[in-house]
């Protein structure tokens, strides 16, 4: 069973799952970057650029998922580094210390708690986000173009691909598509047709629609909405 819920880290959500062992998962791009809890191990899940199956994850896990472009400056590497991956935490930090940590969220009444804690601590450590990545977002995410993001933000088009790299783990064209997926999906979940959806986020028809579902999930989007 999943459950999430907002975190007390600004932007950022907590949650926790108890696979049943009955299919493969399927986590979607979303921009975002999640330190994970699974009995005992700490590790961070990077920025996909595809659907990430998570068939055999056994036990409870624990998540707090960040704004994109947050994770960076909390973790200590760039989200390039991370892209695509889910890595032990032990690999980006000294092995000692992620013990300690883990064997303390083990401990906790509530280890989701536990780990947002943990979370909470590395960002008063990290000082407040870079508000311009918090203005790339907002922008993407309203379907505005990539260049007329970089004008709007007064960064050339390689200032703006170098930061995305550092911040999203991927080049903006990349993250745009990513938010343009999440935009239609939620909006084809209330029921508004294919070719509607597809009009109102920004896709050339419903045809181009189809192609992006299945080229960043792995699934047309009929099947995915079921």
């Amino acid at each position: 069973m999943y459950a999430e819920r907002a975190s007390r880290l600004t932007g950022a959500v907590v949650w926790t799952t108890v696979p049943d062992g009955t299919g493969t998962g399927r986590v979607l791009p979303d921009g975002c970057m999640d330190l994970l809890w699974n009995e005992g191990r700490l590790l961070v899940a990077g920025p996909d650029t595809r659907a990430y199956l998570t068939g055999g994850a056994d036990g409870r896990w624990a998540g707090v998922r960040f704004f994109p472009g947050t994770a960076p400056a909390l973790l200590g590497v760039p989200a390039h580094a991370l892209r695509d991956r889910r890595a032990d935490l032990a690999d980006l930090w000294p092995a000692r210390e992620v013990r300690r940590l883990a064997a303390r969220i083990d401990a906790a009444p509530d280890p989701a708690r536990a780990l947002e804690d943990l979370a909470l601590s590395r960002a008063a450590d990290a000082g407040p986000p870079d508000p311009l990545t918090h203005r790339i977002v907002t922008a993407l995410a309203e379907g505005r173009p990539v260049a007329r993001t970089a004008d709007e933000l007064g960064l050339g088009a390689r200032a703006l691909h170098r930061r995305s790299l550092a911040a999203f783990g991927y080049g903006p064209k990349t993250l745009a598509r990513v938010l343009r997926l999440r935009r239609a999906l939620a909006l084809a979940r209330t029921g508004v047709p294919l070719a509607e959806t597809a009009a109102r986020t920004g896709y050339a028809d419903q045809a181009h629609l189809t192609r992006d579902v299945r080229a960043l999930t792995g699934l047309p989007p009929t099947e995915l909405l079921r």
